[in-house]
């Protein structure tokens, strides 16, 4: 396991959080990567939070020079990347000491080219709030339609198997985006190890209303897979039932 490994990181306001992601980054036991954050015009202090560690030459710091978007931070940072493995890690979240290193073993041991692992979650404040998610053990292109499994936070995949993967402009859901192009090239299977913490915070799309969610399901499918508005809205459908199937069954509280 020497091969480098670029993360992916956009950036919008989240410098009370950033220092913690990317010390993160800093522990892992595996020390082959590069860090590519992409800023989208942030008003708070993430600049001053970057700064002090660009000293480190494995972190990578783009500013946009006006407001674009996750989705072009994202395209951005995946265009710009050297590692052949490509991981993903917003702004906000964090990653256990030996994530890297463990779901590259993982990887490497089975030939697999497209992995996710198990998350916990956190409150703003870093606090636990005491719920582990899990996926199917192997996410097949049609899983992967019918509901977005995993968790950005513990994505990684090969590029020398999937290619440049670039997506539309989508103002929401642009991560899922991203594993329905991958899951062409390969299924995804899940390390059942939770190794990262989501950070649950006020705003996220996962807490806008139900209304809003579908709309943007609707434009993931329609726009980001080209689809039609009769099978983008029937895709959507099945979205919405197997976001309550996974709440169900891969979604479990921690005991204390």
């Amino acid at each position: 396991m020497k091969d480098l490994v670029s993360i992916i990181t956009p950036s919008f306001n989240t410098g009370k959080y950033l220092k913690e992601t990317i010390e993160s980054v800093l522990s892992q036991t595996y020390t082959n990567w590069e860090m590519l954050i992409v800023d989208d015009c942030s008003t708070d202090n993430t600049d001053e939070i970057v700064s002090e560690y660009l000293s480190d030459r494995r972190i990578r710091y783009i500013k946009n020079s006006e407001r674009k978007g996750a989705a072009y931070g994202r395209n951005l940072a995946i265009r710009e990347a050297k590692g052949r493995y490509i991981a993903f890690l917003d702004s906000d979240d964090l990653w256990k000491p030996d994530k890297l290193e463990k779901q590259l073993d993982f990887m490497c041991t089975n030939g697999y080219s497209f992995t996710c692992t198990y998350y916990e979650e956190i409150d703003e404040e870093g606090k636990p709030l005491f719920k582990l998610n899990s996926a199917p053990a192997k996410i097949t292109k049609r899983k992967m339609f019918d509901y977005c499994y995993v968790g950005c936070l513990t994505v990684m995949y090969d590029s020398k198997v999937t290619g440049l993967i670039q997506i539309e402009n989508l103002k929401k859901n642009n991560d899922y985006a991203i594993w329905l192009k991958v899951v062409r090239f390969a299924p995804c299977y899940t390390l059942k190890e939770s190794l990262a913490y989501y950070r649950r915070r006020s705003g996220s799309i996962s807490g806008q209303k139900k209304s809003s969610l579908i709309k943007y399901h609707y434009l993931l499918f329609k726009e980001g897979e080209k689809k039609n508005p009769v099978s983008a809205f029937f895709l959507t459908l099945r979205n919405m039932f197997f976001g309550v199937y996974k709440k169900l069954f891969y979604v479990k509280k921690i005991k204390r």
